[in-house]
């Protein structure tokens, strides 16, 4: 994180998020034909539905005085959109998209890290002829529309910040990045092909690469590791990958059996959101989530995701921050 001087004063960044915010909602909403709806900041632990991310991150919890039950701040909705859809009857090909507000207590802080995490949490109805990698393209490709005429329209409202985009999404899977670069640690084969492609779409994260090492973690049941990736784009003013979304087609009964098995995951059939998708209950579908935090940092060329959310920051943070020129919010 070199010093830097920020491009928009902290006035125009808080009219700039807003207007940004607007804008990539709605164009998300069109791209996908998404309504919005409203969204738990908490759920009842032991349920099933809250995200467990890599499986090690501990959630925020905290006792409710009026059932005597325990209740868990979400680390995402990526399950509890797939009911919400069942419940609403949404119909195939149509989707919901809602603000995620969550808090991960255990992550390392850093200029793109943060406790407080914001999303555009986004899930649709699919067919089964639909889970192809084909359609989870597509798909891509819609969401990076959304995201390049978000980006021109802040452009024209901010001449100063002038984020780099090509005009087209490259894809890769996360094997052939192994292959490509096999003395690469994962994250370094991400800043390369970032480097290279400027917007990249790294398929297949969750299962195990030829070395037997994973690319990256993903819990078990919600994305299909054949079928989903990250949307990372390079970040010229940290001079870096920088992922912006994290999504892909959901598990369906065999593949959700299969990388429960591989993650001696088994007993979780035992959950409600589990017993419903065996039962046939729950729609297939396709979903993921925006960083909105982290869509506002690169648009708006910052060098630090505190100079566009609130949060708490280890004093080290802090002090680097103050060394640099980064003004936190």
């Amino acid at each position: 994180m070199q010093k830097y001087v920020s491009k928009l004063s902290e006035f125009d960044t808080q009219n700039a998020i807003a207007l940004l915010k607007d804008k990539f909602s709605s164009e998300l909403c069109d791209s996908l034909d998404l309504s919005r709806v409203s969204a738990p900041l908490f759920v009842k632990k032991g349920s099933g539905i809250n995200d467990d991310l890599n499986g090690t991150e501990r959630p925020v919890e905290f006792d409710i005085r009026e059932t005597g039950e325990v209740a868990e701040v979400v680390h995402s909705l990526a399950k509890w959109k797939r009911m919400a859809l069942m419940r609403y009857e949404f119909p195939i090909h149509t989707g919901l998209y809602t603000d995620m507000n969550a808090i991960r207590r255990d992550e390392i802080c850093d200029n793109i890290h943060s406790l407080y995490v914001d999303q555009w949490d986004w899930e649709k109805v699919i067919t089964a002829e639909d889970r192809t990698q084909d359609y989870l393209k597509s798909t891509v490709r819609s969401i990076y529309g959304a995201i390049l005429r978000t980006a021109s329209f802040i452009k024209e409202k901010y001449p100063a910040v002038s984020p780099e985009l090509p005009e087209r999404i490259g894809f890769v899977t996360t094997y052939e990045l192994e292959e490509k670069y096999p003395q690469l640690t994962p994250k370094e084969r991400e800043n390369a092909v970032a480097k290279e492609l400027g917007a990249v779409f790294i398929m297949q994260i969750g299962g195990r690469l030829k070395s037997g090492e994973k690319h990256d973690g993903r819990a078990p049941d919600y994305d299909d590791w054949t079928l989903n990736g990250d949307i990372v784009v390079y970040n010229r003013v940290i001079d870096s990958a920088f992922e912006l979304s994290s999504m892909g087609i959901r598990v369906d009964r065999d593949s959700l059996v299969k990388q429960l098995k591989a993650e001696n995951a088994e007993n979780r059939l035992d959950f409600e959101f589990h017993r419903l998708l065996m039962s046939g209950a729950l729609p297939l579908t396709i979903g993921g989530g925006v960083g909105q935090s982290r869509l506002c940092m690169f648009l708006l060329e910052k060098a630090h995701i505190g100079e566009v959310q609130v949060s708490i920051w280890p004093e080290k943070e802090i002090l680097k921050c103050k060394q640099n020129g980064i003004t936190l919010l």
